[in-house]
């Protein structure tokens, strides 16, 4: 037992109540480290009973590495990033990591960010944020710390890739309007250079047998842009029949445009994320649902097989989404 003077409980205070190495302690508490089953039990209830607490701090001088991981972001406040973000920290933490989470506003503030992250000897890097920079990418793979892309793009070996199906989904949505009788079409995105809008425009026109949408691309995606581009693409198109919007922040602003605009109550808008304001009966809108925890969990299992084989080939998994069918629609 710990003596009296201590004011912290030690690994080898651990190891000698649970009667095992000091070695298996740090095995123990060591994420992917190979410990029996038998072991791990009685270090753990050592450690519950002691109120143990590994010191991250001293495991990081001593190994150069910890149990951080970077968790980038863009717009915390985006309700869609919000939940992505809830399920990635759940899977990590499931399997003792730490993330270190960044909410990158600006390309200002991307490169900063990411050069802070190597100073706590990160073990591994997951990525939300839109297009990371190359250089220090390159610079996370040199110094053998796992990347993660989620829903983005970067041709770099050794970069491993998780996207929810976005030609799948928008397929769903060119069917459901024909399905619909719908012809005079529109589609509304963010910026070109956004990995996802680019995707779901593409496959949204190519699934068309018709003429062809009218497309906006937004600054952001946002509520207002939502509204602001219903407003422009409804001038270019007037007898416009369905919107199909690439995430749900721009359909719900397209869709209020369109309410207080009364000649155009008609039109139809899906959106793209299933947040859950989507569900709300002010909205009840038509969108196509991307699976957040099948994201993350497959996310965290691709950072845990990149740690224990660095050099493995890279992964590419794509995640079957669900066209939600609601009233806007």
């Amino acid at each position: 037992m710990a003596s009296d003077n201590k004011n912290w409980i030690t690994a080898a205070d651990v190891a000698r109540h649970a009667g095992v190495s000091r070695s298996a302690v740090s095995r123990t508490f060591t994420p992917g480290a190979s410990v029996s089953e038998q072991t791990r039990q009685r270090v753990l209830a050592s450690a519950n009973e002691l109120g143990y607490q590994v010191n991250i701090i001293a495991r990081t001088m001593i190994t150069g590495s910890s149990n951080f991981v970077g968790l980038i972001s863009t717009s915390f406040d985006n309700p869609f990033n919000s939940r992505l973000l809830v399920s990635l920290i759940h899977h990590l933490t499931l399997h003792g990591f730490m993330p270190l989470l960044l909410n990158i506003n600006g390309p200002h503030q991307l490169d900063p960010a990411l050069y802070k992250l190597l100073s706590y000897h990160i073990t591994g890097v997951i990525m939300t944020s839109g297009a990371p920079p190359f250089a220090l990418a390159r610079e996370y793979l040199a110094k053998k710390i796992p990347v993660v892309l989620v829903n983005r793009y970067a041709c770099l070996p050794g970069i491993d890739r998780i996207c929810s199906d976005n030609t799948q989904g928008a397929t769903q949505v060119a069917e459901l309007f024909v399905e619909q009788n719908l012809r005079q079409l529109a589609f509304i995105g963010e910026n070109r250079h956004s990995f996802n809008t680019a995707e779901r425009w593409r496959a949204f026109r190519a699934a068309l047998p018709a003429t062809p949408p009218v497309a906006h691309f937004c600054d952001r995606d946002s509520y207002q842009c939502g509204w602001d581009a219903a407003e422009t693409v409804l001038r270019a198109q007037p007898d416009l029949e369905g919107i199909f919007c690439a995430s749900d922040m721009l359909a719900m602003g397209a869709m209020d445009y369109l309410r207080q605009s009364a000649q155009n109550t008609d039109v139809k808008v899906v959106g793209f994320d299933d947040i859950p304001q989507a569900s709300y009966a002010a909205y009840s809108l038509t969108t196509v649902r991307q699976d957040t925890d099948r994201l993350a969990l497959f996310s965290v299992d691709s950072l845990l097989k990149r740690i224990e084989n660095f050099s493995r080939p890279s992964l590419e998994q794509s995640v079957p989404v669900d066209l939600v069918r609601r009233c806007s629609a």
